[in-house]
């Protein structure tokens, strides 16, 4: 399904494909880059859905905007590999230019004591966070070819350092040698240890990192000169039912309402979906962030209520590029064991 919402557009207009649009710091982003004139492409996981957030985009821009981009929502279950190819190859067949591709969608469903699984029986926050956006990449870097003044970005966090305030909380990411990943279909954690909801989002988001990386070193190989960005919002919490807690909120709703308020509105140590949004449309149109190679920023926090986006230093495991060659490796054999 496609919209137009019309009106004469000023300066570059850029064609963006976001996972994670439809909600939290992704809509947001949409938000602010449709109001900037681009054109985007959201895909959503059925029609419901993305009639639904057609419906709130309208109604939340402003009338009097008077430049408007362009959005599209096909279908696309970000879970499920073969939707992902399907998706792909009608972009293709359309022979359309991306010129930025942000990576923003994650899953999160701490509290849960057993693993939820993909369509491809794969533990659900690797599948959707790690494994479908590293096959996304893949097939739609032909279409980033076709752009003078392409981009990749991917939301990641803090947490993925053990080091950090968030990272030090509760078990801690570490991917080990990557033994559940080498044993294919049917593993709980990539390192081969028994179900921890809170420690696979944190190495989810050290996957991030790593593939981000060695994406950077890749596509350098090729002469292909493009911008790979890994960024951590800080700690987004929503006063609605929606955004990134969403899931987590179904196994322990009054530790999250306890955690939020405290977090939220005595401490003071976390950021809008308004303000994340922001940050990451900036991301993808700004020219200070087209840099060549791999860059990570974050959004620290600095004092209560106020925080500094810059760039920082990854963690130790981050830096290894024997684990971002080894995940790279085995992410490809695991989807070419699905997508025969």
């Amino acid at each position: 399904m496609t919209e137009k919402l019309n009106s004469f557009k000023k300066g570059k207009s850029l064609t963006i494909f976001i996972t994670g649009g439809s909600s939290g710091i992704g809509y947001e982003a949409v938000l602010n880059l449709i109001s900037l004139g681009h054109k985007i492409i959201l895909p959503c996981k059925n029609i419901s859905r993305a009639n639904e957030v057609l419906i709130n985009i309208f109604n939340q821009l402003p009338i009097k905007l008077s430049k408007k981009g362009e959005i599209s929502t096909p279908i696309m279950d970000l879970s499920d590999l073969k939707s992902i190819d399907s998706l792909c190859s009608e972009l293709k067949k359309k022979r359309l230019k991306i010129d930025v591709l942000i990576l923003n969608a994650g899953l999160q469903y701490t509290g849960s004591k057993t693993p939820r699984i993909s369509k491809q029986g794969i533990e659900l926050t690797f599948a959707v966070n790690h494994l479908s956006h590293f096959y996304l990449t893949t097939k739609i870097l032909s279409l980033m070819d076709r752009s003078k003044d392409p981009k990749i970005i991917i939301t990641s966090s803090e947490v993925h350092n053990p080091d950090s305030a968030g990272g030090k909380v509760g078990a801690k990411a570490s991917l080990g040698n990557l033994k559940g990943l080498e044993s294919g279909l049917g593993f709980e954690m990539v390192d081969g240890n028994k179900f921890n909801a809170d420690k696979a989002y944190k190495d989810s988001k050290l996957c991030n990192i790593l593939f981000a990386k060695k994406l950077s070193t890749y596509l350098m190989s090729k002469k292909l000169s493009m911008p790979v960005i890994a960024w951590a919002p800080g700690l987004v919490i929503s006063r609605n039912s929606g955004g990134f807690f969403r899931y987590s909120r179904k196994y322990n709703q009054l530790g999250q309402i306890l955690f939020a308020f405290l977090a939220r509105d005595i401490l003071r140590i976390t950021i809008s979906n308004k303000k994340a949004g922001l940050i990451l449309s900036d991301l993808a149109c700004i020219s200070k962030y087209k840099k060549s190679g791999f860059n990570y920023y974050s959004n620290k926090i600095i004092s209560s209520g106020k925080f500094i986006f810059e760039k920082s230093d990854i963690s130790k495991d981050a830096q290894r590029e024997d684990l971002s060659d080894h995940l790279w490796d085995l992410s490809n054999f695991l989807i070419d064991k699905i997508i025969k």
